[in-house]
């Protein structure tokens, strides 16, 4: 065995080599975490966005690839097995239970700095072996397992609660005095760029790795309270790695850069919007919908899936080219964060399945990404099954040609009482329909009241026959199926099957 490859396979030597973790033959990356079970992975497809104009994903095959996950941690307790192999088989069976309950995509930061030992550089420029190894060992476990991961480079929140212990601090030997020149300071920015050629040498080549959220939660804090910044940072980062990726692989993987969304309403003097919506070096747009009062601290289940409907159809009219467009963290964070409350679990589970039929029916791609906001940090069972059910109505649509925009005012209902969130294009149209008027004490949408029956009138059908599956989405399984036919007129009528809290529909033309 040459030095070379003696140093990409053991974890516990000097890791600044950082192209050598994996064997490159014709593009496929052949991963061997532990040496003692090695063995030939078939390689995971690598994700694309499906073509300009069709705002979903796909494999490089041209398979559909819709981003059902959530918000993790390398800290938290159901990954907390990874750090010194501590419980790679315990971490491994929650992989794949996730992986059994639908969920294709998991968002991770590349340190989690609320703990002090998981810094992947520690001084700056040096690459921690055991969070290096950590890293394989997940690429390894989630190709294994066929999941697979946004992944952004800094934990951008407790990085800044925790300043005075970061590597990247002056005091501990980095190069920045204040985090408050993050996007400005040139020599911290080859320090970023260092860390991203890294990963992406370590662990690029791989189709584990969906796609780069190239900074977590851009901010104007991180600029001296300007925005002017955001679009140079944003093509510095995006075109280093697109250029080292294509370099070493012939392609690379999708970019977006993520905003805490509540930034836009706050301050809307800054100019923020054309580079999260629409950078020309990105590949797809991503916020973090916390609407205030709703979602942030929510008092019922409703009022939080209106605001990621509306959040949803807002955004996409800041979409040009019709890239496509995922909230990729919501949640109780005022809650949680603020209130120090944990939500009833029956609520919190009614909460997360609406807010993600919210998402999808209104044109995002796939459901959203939750961070728990819980305690401890995890989804609940019937999150879990949630994810599965939108999971099981994601092939009832055929999103690689779906050039979807939103309908959500332009469906009109017969009747009161219902909340309609729906996109279409000429041949299909994905729609979800909540009751309104049925609310409990507790904020959840009542079971016991008679069910509701109504008709819709879809805009934009071509003419044509169309199946219309009718789906309950609290058990995941279809509820009704119908045909209709558009006559290409400028509305379709279709009928709703009675319903008692919300149904989910999928037209497609036959």
């Amino acid at each position: 065995m040459t030095e070379h490859d003696r140093r990409a396979y053991d974890p516990d030597l000097d890791v600044s080599d950082s192209a050598a973790c994996f064997l490159r033959s014709g593009g496929a990356a052949t991963w061997t975490a532990d040496r003692s079970h090695s063995r030939e992975l078939q390689p995971l497809p690598w994700i694309q966005v499906a073509e300009p104009g069709v705002p979903y994903f796909v494999t490089e095959t041209g398979a559909p690839w819709t981003p059902v996950g959530q918000n993790d941690a390398i800290s938290w307790d159901e990954f907390a097995g990874l750090f010194r192999r501590r419980d790679l088989p315990g971490v491994e069976a929650h992989l794949r239970y996730l992986a059994e309950h639908g969920v294709t995509c998991l968002r991770l930061m590349l340190e989690y700095a609320q703990v002090r030992h998981r810094y992947i550089e520690r001084p700056v420029g040096q690459f921690a072996p055991a969070m290096v190894r950590l890293w394989d060992d997940l690429f390894a476990l989630c190709e294994k397992v066929g999941l697979r991961i946004l992944l952004t480079p800094f934990d951008t929140f407790w990085m800044w609660l925790h300043w005075r212990h970061h590597p990247y601090n002056q005091r501990n030997g980095g190069p920045l005095a204040h985090p408050s020149r993050f996007l400005l300071d040139e020599a911290v920015r080859a320090a970023i760029k260092n860390r991203l050629g890294f990963a992406v040498e370590r662990w690029g080549g791989s189709g584990v790795l969906f796609g780069w959220d190239l900074w977590n939660e851009i901010h104007p804090a991180h600029a001296e309270e300007g925005a002017d910044g955001f679009a140079p940072f944003i093509a510095d980062l995006s075109q280093h790695v697109r250029a080292l990726e294509t370099k070493l692989y012939g392609r690379s993987h999708p970019q977006t850069v993520s905003l805490f969304g509540p930034e836009l309403l706050w301050r809307p003097h800054l100019p923020m919007a054309e580079p999260i919506f629409r950078h020309p070096n990105l590949d797809f747009a991503s916020i973090h919908i916390y609407a205030s009062g709703t979602i942030d601290d929510p008092r019922n289940t409703v009022d939080p899936a209106i605001a990621m409907g509306r959040i949803v159809r807002e955004s996409l009219a800041e979409i040009h080219d019709g890239r496509p467009f995922l909230d990729t963290e919501h949640g109780p964070i005022h809650s949680f964060k603020d209130r120090h409350v944990t939500l009833p679990e029956p609520f919190d589970d009614e909460y997360f399945r609406h807010l993600q039929w919210a998402h999808l029916a209104s044109g995002g791609a796939g459901g959203g990404m939750r961070w728990p906001n819980r305690h401890p940090h995890r989804l609940t069972p019937g999150m879990r099954a949630a994810q599965r059910s939108l999971a099981g109505f994601l092939p009832l649509v055929n999103w690689s040609c779906f050039r979807r925009r939103n309908l959500s005012q332009e469906v009109r209902t017969e009747q009161s009482g219902v909340a309609v969130f729906a996109c279409g294009d000429t041949d299909q149209a994905v729609v979800w329909c909540l009751r309104t008027d049925a609310l409990a004490a507790n904020g959840q949408v009542r079971g016991d009241v008679s069910p509701l029956a109504t008709r819709l009138s879809l805009p934009g059908l071509q003419a044509g026959r169309y199946s219309v599956t009718a789906w309950t989405t609290e058990a995941g399984l279809v509820c009704g199926t119908d045909h209709v036919t558009a006559d290409g007129s400028v509305l379709t009528e279709v009928a709703v099957p009675p319903f008692v809290t919300d149904v989910a529909l999928a037209v497609r033309r036959v």
